[in-house]
């Protein structure tokens, strides 16, 4: 009964600790939670979210945009575009074509079905881009999460996070709700002038991102090693009943 409690203890603080630095962003069609040390700012159609610490904010990105259902937003049209290698043309510098790192799955998060999919090099050079799409009613929603590739593991557990809390928000009189926010054509295709921000240049000394903590994550290590402790004490106590 003992060992019941320490795991039951150990866990809720497991928990608190993933939790704690979190917080729910929501504009007028989609939630989420993302990380405290997180912000998003509109910029013309998009939502991008990046971290306050200048290093995490090159390292990766969260890119919100939504537009009118058009007749090229649908599944399947989804769905082939993904499993596709993706032609890119940036700003500055040659033509890129993506890698496929895996087929397009269909996911249910929070009843509503999403299309997922991920690739490298599409979006921008040597990073890892992981697709969110969707559609309901009158609206289409891609949420795009990406980061360089050195720094992708490190970034991939807060993705996934984000992901699991994906919530779609969307009424059928969206127009009435936008307060300031704009969508999309539907007659335009999602990729259309993406990362129309600055995010062409985060790249730029990305080398020694992974290396870097920011305060947020330090936190987490010092919740961790707080953990640990009281599980060690917990441990150390039911093993001195024992020997009693």
């Amino acid at each position: 009964m003992f060992l019941r409690h320490c795991y039951l203890v150990v866990f809720c603080l497991l928990a608190f600790s993933f939790n704690a630095h979190s917080k729910t962003f929501k504009n007028a069609y989609i939630a989420f939670e993302m990380q405290d040390d997180w912000k998003c700012n509109l910029e013309q159609t998009e939502w991008v979210c990046r971290a306050d610490d200048p290093q995490e904010a090159k390292e990766a990105v969260i890119i919100l945009t939504a537009k009118e259902k058009g007749p090229t937003d649908n599944f399947t049209i989804y769905e082939q575009h993904l499993n596709s290698p993706i032609e890119t043309f940036p700003r500055v510098g040659a033509k890129m074509i993506s890698i496929l790192k895996y087929n397009a799955q269909k996911s249910k998060i929070n009843d509503h079905l999403w299309l997922d999919g991920l690739h490298q090099d599409s979006e921008v050079k040597n990073y890892f881009t992981r697709y969110m799409a969707t559609t309901k009613d009158q609206i289409a929603i891609l949420v795009t999460f990406s980061a360089h590739n050195k720094a992708y593991a490190k970034h991939s557990i807060n993705f996934e996070k984000a992901i699991r809390t994906l919530r779609v928000v969307a009424a059928k009189d969206i127009n009435k709700y936008m307060a300031g926010e704009k969508i999309r054509f539907g007659s335009e295709r999602f990729g259309t002038d993406r990362y129309a921000t600055d995010i062409t240049n985060i790249s730029a000394d990305i080398s020694r991102g992974p290396a870097s903590e920011s305060f947020n994550a330090k936190k987490t290590i010092a919740l961790g090693v707080m953990v640990l402790a009281i599980a060690l004490f917990l441990i150390s106590r039911l093993m001195g009943k024992r020997n009693n």
